[in-house]
Order: structure tokens, then sequence, then C-alpha cells
């Protein structure tokens, strides 16, 4: 099988949210024919469209995984599932989101996968922890993610652990 490098956002505001990335970014380890390279820094970061929520935890995760886009998705998605996520509205506050952000330099839409994620180059969220741990970091059809998050410097992000 092929092995394809995959970077993932990881997002959580509810029920202990620095708890839930971190048990999600080692559960990502044990998808199948799939490992963690590296993970970022954890990160805190105002929430985006519904605001009136508490602020986010989020992470990037890079993984070498055997596992195609939509059986990676698919992954992601039980996983966030068996975290207790729930959708009621889109941007609601969530126990974890998961998000195939990159996966090696494909360029990819289907329903319900768009790679590269269509709103990563706008979100300091995503771009800050990926530089961190990728920071020559190319998005397929944008540029440099290093250009991309100069044009996110007036969304406040703290660095955690």
């Amino acid at each position: 099988m092929t092995k394809h490098i995959a970077f993932i956002g990881l997002g959580s505001n509810l029920a202990d949210p620095v708890a839930q990335v971190s048990h999600a970014l080692q559960a990502l380890g044990n998808l199948p024919h799939t490992q963690v390279i590296r993970h970022s820094s954890l990160y805190r970061s105002a929430p985006v469209g519904y605001l009136q929520q508490p602020d986010f935890i989020n992470a990037v995760a890079q993984l070498e995984t055997e596992l195609a886009p939509r059986e990676l998705l698919d992954a992601l998605l039980a996983l966030e599932h068996e975290c207790g996520r729930t959708r009621e509205f889109q941007n609601a506050p969530r126990t974890l989101d998961l998000d195939v952000l990159l996966y090696g330099d494909l360029i990819h839409h289907q329903h319900g996968l768009t790679i590269p994620h269509p709103q990563m180059h706008l979100r300091a969220f995503v771009l800050q922890p990926l530089l961190e741990i990728a920071p020559q970091c190319v998005i397929p059809g944008v540029g440099f993610a290093a250009d991309a998050a100069r044009l996110c410097d007036d969304q406040q992000l703290e660095k955690l652990i």
C-alpha cells in the first residue's frame, strides 16, 4: 500500500477541551494503517461564525497513512462520534472537531470532503499550528501556508503547551 502524508486539524471547546484534543492526538495513532508523525502545540482561539460559545483549543497533527481520503475522513468522523460530537447547527460548540486539512498535494472535491480544507488558509488557528510542524508547507491551489498566515495576523491565538 502507498503511504500518504496528511495533516489533520483538531479542535474542541466542550467537556475539557485540552483533554479532548490530547486524547484525539493519541487516538489518531490508533487509526488503521496510520501513524502520527508529529503534532503541534495546543492553541487557544476565539470561536468563528457562532460567537456565543467558549474559546477553542486547537492543534494540527501530521499523519502517515495508507487510508484513502474518504476512509480517513470516515475514521475521523467515527472518532468524533466516540468523543460525543453532535451537530446541532453550523459552527456549534463541540467536544471534538477533526478535519482533513491536506492529503499530500491532492486537490479533491466530492460530497462532504474537500481537500485542501476550503477555509484553512483563512484561519490562524489552523495555519499557526500547521507552520509549527511544517514550516515550508504549501497549500495546493493557494500557495505557501506562511504567506496565508501573514494575512491572518489580526486573529488572536494563544499558544498553550
